[in-house]
């Protein structure tokens, strides 16, 4: 599914971008010309989307020839020159927009993710994202948090049940959400993890009583009682911590033993990483 949706996402992206022709270059640049573009660092961060771009490149036209100088997930510097594409000009031209777009994007990622994850060293906590995802994006987004060293939470709403606090609300309440789920999964042949969220104290002991689920998310607990809960659940479920975490609070939330903080702001409020894509012969 993954390839079969980035695939779309290009098809789409050039029918946005280029429509019935850039007419720029078609009237400018003979369509025998050739030449040679680099991908030029301008800002310090992690690098990811290298292997997008050469599916970028060779979607639109089979015949530009790619040599990659640094891989993804290398930490790069201003100037570094991350790979060299070769090829007619027409085709350099119309790519370039895509290419950018997509590298800054997944690079701002990338290094974000780094910095969090750089936060629990020494810790078993490891980094979640969220479903806080560009729409259409979400594939690549999660992409690169996992080059920035994340680990991906649910990749849609068809390869997990989180049952959170809305589903428990309209189900009922916590028993009735964990039943209804387990009984959905029985009744179609499906072996997917259960979450649960709580928002209390007691909503976690009515989780833990009526069990058969397979993580529980503890939403916006204080450090204090997410140490509480650690305590409480005693490693019988994995432990996720949700809900305005940021880097300044990430390290203390980790200390308290969850096995997982999710972050949407990995994927929702990133700055892109500077970089183009100019010809060789640019001075």
């Amino acid at each position: 599914m993954k390839e079969e949706l980035i695939d779309e996402l290009i098809r789409l992206a050039f029918r946005e971008d280029v429509g019935d022709g850039d007419h720029t270059t078609l009237s400018s640049i003979p369509a025998d010309a050739v030449g040679t573009v680099q991908l030029l660092i301008k800002e310090a961060g992690v690098l990811a989307g290298v292997d997008v771009a050469e599916r970028i490149f060779h979607c639109f036209d089979p015949d530009l020839k790619m040599t990659v100088l640094i891989a993804d997930g290398a930490e790069v510097s201003i100037g570094d020159v991350a790979f060299t594409v070769e090829g007619r000009v027409q085709s350099l031209l119309q790519t370039e927009r895509l290419v950018l777009n997509v590298m800054q994007r997944m690079s701002g990622i990338a290094t974000t993710t780094r910095k969090y994850v750089r936060q629990l060293e020494g810790t078993t906590t490891r980094v979640l994202d969220t479903r806080k995802t560009t729409p259409g994006l979400r594939m690549l987004e999660k992409e690169a948090v996992k080059i920035g060293g994340g680990t991906n939470h649910r990749i849609g709403l068809f390869d997990m049940i989180l049952l959170k606090d809305n589903h428990v609300d309209f189900a009922g309440g916590i028993e009735n959400a964990i039943a209804r789920a387990t009984q959905y999964c029985r009744e179609k042949g499906k072996s997917l993890p259960i979450e649960i969220e709580v928002r209390s104290f007691k909503e976690l002991d009515e989780a833990l009583r009526v069990g058969g689920i397979d993580r529980i998310m503890l939403d916006n607990f204080t450090v204090a009682d997410t140490r509480k809960a650690v305590d409480i659940v005693a490693h019988r479920y994995e432990l996720e911590s949700s809900g305005g975490i940021t880097g300044d609070t990430l390290r203390d939330y980790a200390e308290t033993g969850v096995d997982f903080i999710s972050v949407g702001a990995l994927t929702h409020s990133v700055k892109s990483l500077d970089m183009s894509l100019k010809s060789k012969l640019s001075k």
